[in-house]
């Protein structure tokens, strides 16, 4: 059964410090605490689990999938006349209070416990617990290197929607900071990577212990440095109108273009990290159950498609997922748990076609539906195009059960790539994950997706090469592994190629902010569609509002607690 490693049942009592003063003079034996943690490698581990949990949201319009999406011109609102945060994020509007709330709070939560390792590992000699001195100095890099990582990481991934964050950097720090400027916050986050990537052992990933496969290494680092350059740079340029092509570190040195394509290079030569053979077999719709003697899909089996899995290299099925190189990682969820749901893929669910159940498609919200310009420019002859959408009614991808006018925004079109799955097995209909994790819980439709959201792929690596080098090498081996013949290095082909590759995987909308092309017009808002609202035909059109600049608004709850050190962002 798949294990969920990082939910840790007890850190919610690691991470409480003191008021500041000692009020006994005697050690607390009972509870575990700042100042008697992290002294050992399995304090350490416990500690990484805790840090790993605030990827996890408990609000569904905090997760950073769903939003970014909704956010992007490839899909619509979508969902049931009652489903009106969705339009709202779709429409760019934001009626409520703390819609993203969730998404702050665990980001300073991570970050916090982040803090914590990097002060306390810093000053523990762990050889005692190691059969080699080398051994010990390889954990303690990775401890201290993940962890600067994923406080990197967690910064970016609030930053990217919130603009400008608080900088709080130590335990002790105040609670109270101010909003750092664009240029502060990136400087910080890219001191966090940088250090990541000079502290992480540079070990293969295929020579990773399987049991630390979902962790942070030297090579995910690498290429976060690339995708933070990418996103600050541009946004600086298009959206702010200050060009720059460097991020200035908090310590006065610099992180230019060069470093950056030096950083990606030594990622592509030496991390171990590689294209699957078909774009396809990346997504679980490609796995045939072979156990209950039924195809999950025929147009799957049609086409040879083989899932490589979700456990990396190592996987049990023998071919391995080697492109995967960072993803939060999904298993069962329970609603008795604090976060519920939130261990769960509910991606998936909210995705998932609406109150539609066929084999191998169980039914979800119907949030996302896919704007259908995308499908009629698509080349067919791109083995990605249906690879990536799902046309209802077609006998081929089996749909021809598809019952319309069940919910808003319908255009006959959902994502493939997360959307829930189900397979009918010696249990009866229940979701693919079900049969291959031997899961159980009370209820199936909703919490049966533990299906892997993937942050980054190798191929986002070499397109991000091909980008900063202006070169169409590594472009085309992602169009090669396409079936696609070699052109030259364009923008705007390298524009087209990252929208084929990684529709619907949360990448689109910041790349159409880094780009400007949010108020270019160079995207499908402004493309009216034809759509059914409910059984009712309709017309649909999005006008993305440029006084926003591409960010989304600050709580106010976490406004109104600053006592005005925070302002709103503008546009909300």
């Amino acid at each position: 059964m798949k294990k969920l490693i990082y939910i840790i049942s007890a850190m919610s009592m690691l991470f409480m410090s003191g008021c500041g003063d000692d009020f006994l003079d005697t050690t607390n034996l009972y509870q575990k605490s700042l100042a008697n943690y992290y002294q050992t490698p399995k304090d350490i581990n416990e500690a990484m689990g805790g840090v790993y949990n605030a990827l996890y949201v408990g609000s569904a319009m905090s997760n950073e999938h769903l939003m970014a999406n909704l956010l992007s011109d490839l899909m619509l609102g979508g969902g049931g006349p009652d489903d009106k945060s969705a339009k709202n994020v779709d429409s760019f509007q934001d009626p409520n209070e703390d819609t993203y709330e969730d998404l702050w709070k665990e980001t300073y939560n991570g970050v916090f416990r982040c803090n914590a390792i990097i002060e306390a590992a810093s000053d523990v000699d762990f050889s005692s617990y190691f059969k080699s001195e080398q051994e010990a100095v390889d954990f303690k890099n990775q401890a201290i290197g993940e962890a600067y990582f994923m406080r990197g990481f967690l910064m970016f991934r609030a930053a990217k929607f919130f603009g400008g964050m608080p900088l709080i950097l130590a335990t002790d720090a105040p609670r109270d900071a101010p909003r750092a400027s664009m240029p502060e916050t990136f400087g910080q986050i890219m001191s966090d990577l940088h250090m990541a990537a000079e502290t992480l052992p540079s070990t293969k990933i295929q020579n990773i212990d399987i049991s630390q496969y979902g962790h942070a290494n030297k090579w995910v680092a690498e290429g976060y440095i690339a995708r933070a350059f990418l996103f600050y740079t541009g946004y600086m340029t298009n959206i702010e109108k200050t060009a720059t092509d460097e991020i200035k570190l908090p310590d006065g040195t610099s992180i230019k273009k060069a470093d950056v394509i030096t950083y990606l290079e030594d990622c592509i030569d030496n991390s171990g990290f590689a294209l699957a053979s078909d774009f396809r077999n990346l997504w679980p719709y490609s796995y045939v159950n072979e156990r209950a003697g039924e195809v999950v899909l025929p147009w799957a089996a049609e086409n040879n498609l083989a899932w490589v899995g979700q456990d990396g290299p190592h996987s049990v099925n023998g071919t391995g997922n080697s492109e995967v190189m960072f993803a939060l990682r999904y298993a069962f969820g329970d609603w008795s748990w604090a976060k519920g749901q939130s261990y769960n893929n509910r991606v998936c669910l909210y995705f998932g076609i609406r109150d539609n159940s066929m084999i191998p498609f169980g039914q979800g919200w119907g949030w996302g539906t896919i704007h259908p310009t995308l499908w009629n420019q698509w080349d067919d002859a791109d083995p990605r195009k249906q690879g990536s959408i799902l046309p209802m009614g077609d006998p081929e991808q089996g749909t021809q059960d598809y019952q319309p006018n069940k919910g808003d925004h319908e255009t006959g079109f959902f994502n493939k790539k997360y959307t829930t799955l189900q397979h009918n097995g010696p249990d009866g209909v229940k979701g693919l994950f079900y049969y291959l994790y031997n899961m159980n819980n009370g209820d199936p439709m909703q919490l049966w997706a533990a299906q892997d959201f993937y942050y980054m792929r190798f191929a986002d690596v070499l397109l991000m090469h091909s980008e900063l080098t202006e070169t169409a090498t590594n472009m085309n081996k992602v169009r090669a592994r396409a079936g696609l013949p070699a052109i030259g290095y364009s923008l705007e082909a390298l524009k087209e190629e990252r929208k084929h590759e990684f529709a619907f995987e949360g990448l689109r909308w910041f790349d159409l902010v880094r780009w400007g092309d949010v108020e270019t017009g160079n995207n499908l808002y402004s493309v009216e569609v034809d759509v059914v609202n409910s059984g009712v035909p309709g017309k649909y059109s999005v006008k993305y509002r440029p006084e926003t600049k591409g960010l989304l608004t600050i709580p106010e709850s976490e406004i109104r607690l600053s006592n005005g050190v925070y302002e709103q962002n503008p546009g909300w």
